[in-house]
């Protein structure tokens, strides 16, 4: 769940900019399929972002999903202070998983990440 403060707003922001399928408007909050994941967007009077990502998703390519989301007006975060991140806004661990991070139009932190496979998961997946 990701609270919201206006349901047209956060719907065009979800379905039209990051592509998620409209499900229904249940009266208390936007329901959206995220991939099979069911989504809901909680309508709330006042919504007090946090200082931290509160709904994430994983791809295969970050960079090229970036600028998908880039070409439909979608702005990637910049926290120059503290963390380096490369041209496209995306910021390498330590551990070689690359993460970028967007805000949605009630300014709830959203990211993408690309997560480097282990051994483990390599050798599952290739059986």
């Amino acid at each position: 769940m990701v609270p919201i403060t206006d349901g047209e707003r956060a719907k065009s922001f979800y379905v039209d900019k990051l592509g998620l399928k409209f499900v229904q408007d249940d009266g208390f909050a936007i329901v959206l399929d995220a991939n099979g994941s069911m989504l809901r967007l909680t309508k709330m009077r006042e919504v007090t972002p946090q200082a931290f990502t509160v709904l994430g998703w994983e791809t295969g390519d970050i960079a090229a999903s970036i600028r998908q989301l880039q070409s439909a007006g979608v702005v990637f975060e910049r926290f120059h202070d503290f963390m380096k991140q490369d041209e496209l806004g995306t910021w390498t661990a330590p551990d070689g998983t690359k993460v970028a991070w967007f805000k949605d139009p009630d300014g709830n932190i959203l990211s993408l990440s690309q997560h480097v496979k282990t051994s483990n998961q390599q050798l599952a997946t290739s059986n």
